[in-house]
C-alpha cells in the first residue's frame, strides 16, 4: 500500500500539469453536465414491504387523487365574530373560488359545502387538491396560494395555508455554512502558519466536493435521489475533504521543516498520512454505504450520495493535493527558525497532553468514561418520529395554519389516517367499509367518515380521525392497535384492510429504524473492525476504537435530547418547537460520525504504531506518535465542528439535529476519546495493544500503513524540485 501511494505521489508531483487537467476536465464535464440536464430530486420517501406503503401503492391505482399533495386554507374570524357573517363569508368564496383556478390545482372545496367548519363557527377549513406529487409541485404553484391567503385577511380575519405541500427537508445554504468554511480556514491559517498551505487544502477539498456533488445532481436525472440527499452529502463532504488535505498537507509541511526535498516530501506524505486517509475513508464509505442494510430507499440514496463526495474527498487528496504541492514546490518550506518551522519540529503541545493522560492511566481512564457515562444519560430519554408541519417554525403560515387546526378541529384532524378497504373481484367495497368501520370504535378516535369509493369497483376509503397529534405516543399505540383489528375485520367482511396515509407512513419509518439499529451497528462495526484488523494488526486497537465509539454517539444522543426535547439552549440553536427527534437522526449520526472517528483512530494511532514498529516501545510509542497527530487531529476536529455546526443554523428539520448531534460528537470523540482516552489505554495495556496471534498474522496481508518498506533514506531537498535526481523506487 505505501509503496504504491509513494509512486502515485510521486507521479502527481512529476507531472503536476496533468493531473490538474485532468481535474479541471472533470470539473469541467461535470459542471457542463449540470448545466446542460439540471436535476430531479425526489421530495417522495418509500418504505417497501410497510403496510403503509402497500396502501398507497393500491391508492395511485384505485383513487390517485387520494394519493396527491394537499394545501389547507385556513380562515378564523375575529374574536366576537364568526365565519358566518357575510362579509366573511364572502371573503372565504371569493379565495376558495380563486384557490381553485391557482396553478396545477384540481380542486379547491368550499368549506361551507363540506361542512368543515369549527363548533363555535368561528373557523373555516377548505381543502385544496393537487393531483401531483410533491417534487413536480412547482413553488410558484406553493407561493400563488399564499398570495390567495394573503389576500383574504382583512377586517382582522386570519387566513393561513398548511399541507403537505410544504416539504419538511431539502438543500440549503445558508449563513451559517459561510461561518463554518470561515471558520476551517483560519484553523487551517493558524494550524500550517501558511496563506499558501491552508489554500492548497481547501482548494483540493472544494473541488473534490464539487464534482462529487455535481454528480450526485447529474445522477437524479437517471436514478430516484431525494432531496434530502445533497444536504447530507454538502456537510459530510465538506467536512471530510478538509481534512484529509489536511492530515497529507500538514505531514508535508513538517518533513520540508526537517529538511526533506520537496518532491520526496509529497511522495511520502502520500504514502504515510494518505495510507491513513485512505483506510479512513473507507471506513467512513463503508459505514455510509451500511444505511443500505435498512431497506428505506430514501436512507440508502442518502448514504450512497455522502460516500462518492467521501470518495471524491479521498481521491482528491492522494492525487490533486500532491499536484498543487508539486506547483507549490518549496515555497510552501517554513523558513528557517520561524514560529511555523518551529512548530511543525516541536509539536509540544502534543508532546505535554500525551505525557499528561499517560502518566496515570488507572485514574485518566475511569475520570474519562464517567464524564461521558454522565454526558451520555439524556439520550436514554430519546423519542424519535418524523417532521411536519408542527415542527415548523411558529412565524410559518404552515405552523400557523397547524396550531389553527388543531385548536379549531383537534389535534387528529392534522395527522387523519386512511383506512384502505380492498375486496375481491365481485364485492361491494362501499359496504364492507361501513362494516369495518364499525368495528372501529376504539379509544382514540374521535370519527370514522363515509366510506369513499375509488375507480376500479373493488376499494372504499374511510378517512380516521385520532384523537390526538400525529406525533404522539397516543397515536401511534392507536394505529397499531387499529392494524391488530383489521385483519378479522378484513376477514370477516371479505376484504383485505390496510392502515395507510402520511402519518401511518412515519410511524412505519420509525419502527423500521428502531428495528434496523442494532443490525445496522453491527454490520457496519463488523466491517470496520476487521478494516482496522488488517491495517493495525491487533485484537485490542480495533475492540478500543469501536467501544470508544460507542460512547461518542451516546454523548452526541445525549445532547440532541437535551436541546431538542427538553428544550435546553433551544433559542441559542434556533430551536423553535421541542419534541421528538427526527426518527432518521440516530442510524445517519451513527453512519457518520462512526466513520468521521476512525479518521482520528486512524491517523493517531498509525503514527503510535508507526512509532512503535520503529522502536519496538510501546510505552514511549504513545507520546511520540502523539506528539506528531495531536495538532493536526485537533485542527481537523475543530473543522469538523465548525463545519457540522454551520449547519446546525438551517432551517431543514431533517438536517438540524443530525447537525448537531455531529458537531457535539465530533468535539467529544477527538478530545475526549482519541486524544484523551486511548493513549491511556494504549500506555497501560503495553505490548499486549499490539497483539495478534500468529496463525491470524500470516493470514492478514501486510497493508503496509506505517510505510515500513519505504527503506530508502530521504533525498536532500534543492532549491528546484525540478533539477532533483529520481529517486529509485522504495523497496517493498
Amino acid at each position: 500500500m505505501a509503496t504504491l501511494l509513494y509512486r502515485l505521489g510521486r507521479t502527481a508531483f512529476r507531472h503536476r500539469l496533468r493531473f490538474l487537467a485532468g481535474w479541471l476536465v472533470l470539473l469541467v464535464l461535470a459542471g457542463g453536465g449540470f448545466a446542460a440536464f439540471g436535476s430531479h430530486l425526489d421530495s417522495e420517501a418509500t418504505i417497501p414491504g410497510s403496510q403503509s406503503q402497500q396502501g398507497i401503492d393500491l391508492l395511485e391505482r384505485s383513487l390517485p387523487e387520494a394519493t396527491g399533495v394537499t394545501a389547507q386554507l385556513v380562515f378564523a374570524a375575529p374574536p366576537g365574530t364568526t365565519v358566518d357573517d357575510p362579509a366573511h363569508r364572502a371573503r372565504i368564496g371569493d379565495a376558495v373560488r380563486q384557490a381553485g383556478t391557482a396553478p396545477q390545482v384540481a380542486e379547491a372545496t368550499d368549506p361551507f359545502e363540506t361542512g368543515t367548519i369549527s363548533a363555535d363557527r368561528r373557523t373555516a377549513l377548505a381543502q385544496v387538491l393537487y393531483p401531483i406529487k410533491r417534487d413536480v409541485l412547482d413553488d410558484a404553484s406553493v407561493t400563488a396560494l399564499e398570495d390567495i391567503a394573503a389576500a383574504a385577511r382583512a377586517n382582522g380575519m386570519r387566513a393561513e395555508v398548511g399541507g403537505s405541500v410544504y416539504s419538511t427537508a431539502g438543500m440549503h445554504a445558508g449563513i451559517g455554512e459561510v461561518i463554518g468554511v470561515a471558520v476551517a480556514v483560519i484553523v487551517l491559517v493558524v494550524t500550517f502558519g501558511s496563506l499558501l498551505a491552508a489554500g492548497l487544502t481547501l482548494v483540493t477539498a472544494i473541488t473534490g466536493l464539487v464534482i462529487g456533488l455535481l454528480g450526485l445532481l447529474l445522477a437524479s436525472n437517471l436514478a430516484t435521489i431525494s432531496d434530502t440527499a445533497p444536504s447530507l452529502a454538502l456537510m459530510v463532504g465538506l467536512a471530510v475533504g478538509i481534512d484529509y488535505a489536511l492530515f497529507i498537507g500538514s505531514r508535508h509541511r513538517a518533513q520540508l521543516a526537517d529538511g526533506m526535498a520537496a518532491e520526496e516530501s509529497a511522495a511520502r506524505s502520500v504514502a504515510t498520512a494518505g495510507g491513513a486517509v485512505v483506510f479512513a475513508g473507507l471506513t467512513v464509505i463503508i459505514a455510509l454505504a451500511g444505511l443500505s442494510v435498512v431497506g428505506i430507499p430514501f436512507l440508502t440514496v442518502m448514504g450512497l450520495a455522502a460516500a462518492l463526495t467521501v470518495l471524491m474527498a479521498v481521491a482528491a487528496a492522494i492525487t490533486l493535493l500532491p499536484a498543487l504541492l508539486g506547483l507549490a514546490g518549496d515555497r510552501l518550506r517554513p523558513r528557517p527558525g520561524s514560529r511555523a518551522a518551529r512548530s511543525e519540529r516541536a509539536g509540544a503541545g502534543g508532546l505535554r497532553w500525551a505525557r499528561l493522560v499517560t502518566r496515570r492511566p488507572l485514574l485518566t481512564i475511569p475520570t474519562v468514561l464517567l464524564a461521558l457515562g454522565a454526558m451520555a444519560l439524556p439520550a436514554l430519554k430519546l423519542e424519535l418520529a418524523m417532521p411536519d408541519n408542527g415542527t415548523a417554525d411558529p412565524a410559518s403560515t404552515q405552523r400557523k395554519a397547524y396550531d389553527l387546526i388543531s385548536t379549531a378541529f383537534g389535534p387528529g384532524n392534522n395527522g387523519r389516517l386512511l383506512v384502505l378497504v380492498h375486496t375481491r373481484r365481485g364485492g361491494d367495497p362501499v359496504r364492507a367499509a361501513a362494516q369495518i368501520a364499525e368495528g372501529l370504535d376504539l379509544p382514540g378516535v374521535i370519527s370514522v367518515s363515509d366510506a369513499e369509493p375509488g375507480t376500479d369497483g373493488r376499494t372504499a376509503v374511510l378517512n380516521l380521525v385520532p384523537s390526538q397529534g400525529p406525533r404522539t405516543q397516543a397515536t401511534q399505540r392507536l394505529v397499531r392497535d387499529i392494524r391488530a383489528r383489521t385483519p378479522a375485520l378484513g376477514t370477516a367482511a371479505g376484504a383485505q384492510v390496510l392502515v395507510t396515509g402520511s402519518t401511518p407512513a412515519a410511524i412505519d419509518v420509525s419502527d423500521r429504524l428502531r428495528g434496523s439499529l442494532a443490525p445496522f451497528t453491527a454490520v457496519v462495526v463488523g466491517l470496520s473492525l476487521l478494516l482496522l484488523l488488517l491495517v493495525f494488526r491487533s485484537l485490542l486497537v480495533p475492540v478500543k476504537a469501536a467501544a470508544g465509539f460507542l460512547l461518542s454517539a451516546g454523548a452526541a444522543f445525549g445532547s440532541v435530547v437535551a436541546v431538542f426535547q427538553w428544550g435546553w439552549l433551544a433559542d441559542l440553536f434556533g430551536v423553535a418547537t421541542t419534541g421528538p427527534v427526527f426518527s432518521f437522526m440516530p442510524i445517519v449520526v451513527i453512519a457518520v460520525l462512526f466513520g468521521l472517528a476512525m479518521d482520528y483512530q486512524v491517523f493517531l494511532v498509525s503514527r503510535i504504531r508507526e512509532e512503535y514498529v520503529h522502536t519496538g516501545r510501546p510505552r514511549e510509542a504513545v507520546p511520540a506518535g502523539s506528539k506528531h497527530a495531536t495538532r493536526v487531529i485537533t485542527a481537523a476536529a475543530l473543522i469538523m465542528f465548525a463545519v457540522f455546526a454551520g449547519f446546525v443554523t438551517t432551517d431543514d428539520l431533517t438536517l438540524k439535529p443530525i447537525a448537531l448531534g455531529l458537531a457535539a460528537g465530533i468535539l467529544t470523540d477527538a478530545f475526549l476519546v482519541r486524544m484523551t482516552l486511548v493513549p491511556a489505554i494504549l500506555a497501560l495495556t503495553g505490548h499486549a495493544a499490539w497483539w495478534l496471534p500468529r496463525w491470524l498474522n500470516r493470514l492478514l496481508p501486510d497493508v503496509d500503513i506505517e510505510g515500513t518498506g519505504l527503506q530508502r533514506p530521504p533525498t536532500p531537498h534543492t532549491q528546484d524540485p525540478e533539477l532533483a535526481t529520481e529517486p529509485a523506487a522504495p523497496s517493498n
